[in-house]
């Protein structure tokens, strides 16, 4: 059985009463996934990607969408669109590197969803599904201009510690086990 599969969608509740639903990622998802991506604010593309990007590519979608479960976690904060069907308002994952004892996060939250805890929330979800895989740490690179992303790297107790080799970077590691 694959990691994904023991993965559910789970509701949850926001700071401000809204309910959002957490899932895994899904190949068919690349839609949604370009278009949370598409609409984010530039300073948000900016934290998320550290670079001016403006849109994924088709194979940056697939990368993102099409995630192998073993190595890489990816979930994904929906609300329910007027269609019927799904927006995008978050992104939260893990890649775990070679040696499998330590993994890297990045997160985004659309600009409208900031504020709510949500954030707080995905990444209490990816620490302690990284724990549950056996992970021993989860390292962040954080632009040291995003004090709300270092301020709550802190409150989840990631230590934190200034880029030796570029000064607009920190390093946040939090230790697992």
């Amino acid at each position: 059985m694959d990691k994904q599969s023991s993965q559910v969608n789970k509701v949850i509740t926001l700071n401000d009463g809204s309910r959002v639903t957490i899932r895994p990622i899904r190949p068919e998802d690349a839609e949604i996934e370009w278009n949370f991506v598409h609409n984010l604010s530039a300073q948000s593309r900016y934290f998320r990607f550290l670079s001016g990007k403006r849109d994924l590519d088709a194979r940056q979608v697939e990368y993102f969408t099409q995630v192998d479960f073993s190595r890489h976690t990816a979930l994904i904060a929906t609300i329910p669109d007027e269609q019927g069907g799904e927006t995008e308002i978050a992104v939260a994952r893990y890649f775990s590197y070679g040696d499998d004892r330590g993994c890297e996060y990045a997160i985004v939250v659309a600009d409208e969803w900031q504020h709510r805890g949500l954030g707080y929330q995905l990444m209490n979800m990816l620490i302690a599904d990284a724990r549950e895989r056996g992970l021993h740490y989860m390292d962040g690179v954080i632009l040291a201009a995003n004090k709300r992303m270092l301020a709550m790297a802190r409150k989840l107790g990631f230590v934190i510690k200034r880029d030796r080799n570029d000064r607009s970077l920190v390093n946040a590691r939090l230790e697992l086990c």
